[in-house]
């Protein structure tokens, strides 16, 4: 994505201050957990009315495993009332949402329509009955095609107001929470949280003092740069730079590394996880602790998943580490590199001190719909026999939300490569390149170590 949209990022669609009760409409976070528990608690309704339409509404063309175009045709055919209702709820909560948070439902409308139509070409790819052979994965090919469109065309300007990366990650999470039992969060929660917190510290210290002491970077910049490599990319970037009082370059600076670098790892991990033969629940992990980008590693844990044909695990592993792990850590070094600027660095510069409250104005809200759609699911589900789940509650409803959670994933991804326009990032001094680098290459490594030979036992039993 680009610097600029990057930094937009951190403030209301509107340019409106977000504040106290008026934040709960004017934020993705919290629309992505309105939605979110609303499509679950839909789901819910209906199956205990006997109604199916959430699984009809779920429909896309992934699993068809088609070989002639007869067939894709077909498909289409009998199913063009179901997708234009997909179309037009998806268009209806994203579009509305939208408009509240200030983009103007007609200004969004057209972009989302491109986006929706190349999202269900991109899942028609995926249902290919020889596309497993090509590693024509949905995730990795929304991606490289938004990335090859992006950089060899010019695309209509309506389009971005619809590439909401960010916005459809974060409902693609709290929809996974929905297909990811609470019991599983408690029983993995200390490895995960353990395991991130040992890469946290050691890649934000190792490149913080990299960038300061080997290469003499302006210490505003190292901070924003070590956290953004360590914890959540360009979101950590945006809180860091918030706190510390750095300056705009240096959060396009950061952003820049960041983004390079997802994009590298997500077309690269996958294949080196395949060639080392792990299995579905060790490569989520070590991509959940290497990759620093919520949408990236969820692009890459899906493509790896779909490689060895264990999705859901791979998944289930990357959003331990990365989401329940790493991503509470922004809040923390927000809380911790504010309090160094303000009570070492330039106390009168940089304003007032730090309290709770900068923790809470940093934590990825959506998280918590994540758990709440968890709990709610596993409370709902748990008194079904085995039998009523294979034959009702997974059909008509666990299914169909991640169905649906596919769709928003593919959204993002193909999000990620429409935006991210190479003659746009900024250029990056090499000292800043090779901190942050040796800084990576180190959390690759250690991430490799802690999922495969530390906790691999757990990883790869879940």
């Amino acid at each position: 994505m680009t610097v600029e949209e990057s930094w937009n990022e951190a403030a209301p669609s509107s340019g409106r201050k977000a504040a106290g009760w008026a934040a709960l409409f004017m934020k993705e976070d919290w629309w992505a957990i309105w939605i979110g528990l609303a499509i679950v608690l839909a789901g819910i309704l209906g199956l205990e009315s006997g109604s199916t339409a959430l699984k009809a509404l779920s429909v896309n063309p992934g699993g068809l495993k088609w070989r002639g175009v007869d067939q894709l045709a077909a498909h289409f055919g009998a199913n063009a009332g179901l997708y234009l209702a997909q179309f037009a709820i998806w268009a209806a909560l994203f579009g509305g949402s939208c408009h509240v948070m200030g983009i103007a439902f007609k200004r969004f409308l057209p972009g989302f329509a491109v986006l929706y139509l190349l999202s269900v070409a991109i899942f028609a790819v995926g249902g290919w009955a020889d596309a497993a052979r090509y590693n024509l994965e949905p995730p990795l090919v929304a991606l490289v095609f938004g990335l090859v469109l992006t950089n060899t065309v010019r695309l209509p300007a309506f389009l971005e107001k619809a590439l909401r990366v960010e916005y459809f990650v974060k409902l693609g999470i709290v929809l996974l929470g929905a297909t990811f039992p609470i019991t599983l969060v408690l029983t993995a929660g200390p490895v995960a949280i353990g395991q991130a917190t040992i890469i946290s510290l050691l890649t934000c210290l190792v490149i913080y003092f990299l960038g300061t002491r080997a290469f003499g970077l302006d210490r505003r910049l190292a901070a924003v740069i070590s956290v953004g490599g360590a914890v959540c990319g360009v979101s950590a970037s945006m809180a860091i730079a918030a706190s510390v009082g750095a300056k705009r370059e240096h959060l396009y600076t950061s952003v820049t590394l960041v983004v390079a670098w997802a994009l590298v790892m997500i077309l690269v991990l996958p294949f080196v996880s395949q060639a080392l033969d792990l299995s579905a629940g060790v490569a989520g992990a070590w991509i959940g602790t290497s990759e620093f980008a919520d949408a990236a590693g969820f692009a890459a844990a899906s493509t790896y998943g779909k490689m060895v044909g264990n999705e859901e695990v791979a998944i289930k592993a990357f959003t331990l580490m990365k989401v329940i792990g790493r991503d509470l850590w922004v809040g923390i070094w927000s809380l911790v590199w504010a309090l160094v600027a303000t009570t070492v660095w330039e106390k009168q510069e940089t304003g007032s001190k730090p309290n709770l409250v900068e923790i809470w104005r940093r934590f990825p809200k959506f998280v918590i719909g994540f758990f709440i759609a968890s709990i709610l699911m596993t409370l709902y589900t748990g008194g079904f026999s085995g039998a009523e789940m294979n034959g009702s509650v997974k059909p008509n409803l666990i299914g169909p939300i991640g169905a649906l959670r596919g769709w928003a994933f593919i959204f993002c991804f193909l999000s990620i490569g429409l935006t991210t326009r190479f003659r746009e990032l900024k250029s990056v001094s090499g000292k800043a390149f090779w901190a942050f680098t040796i800084g990576i290459l180190l959390n690759v490594t250690v991430g490799y170590l802690l999922s495969v030979h530390v906790f691999g036992g757990y990883w790869s039993s879940l």
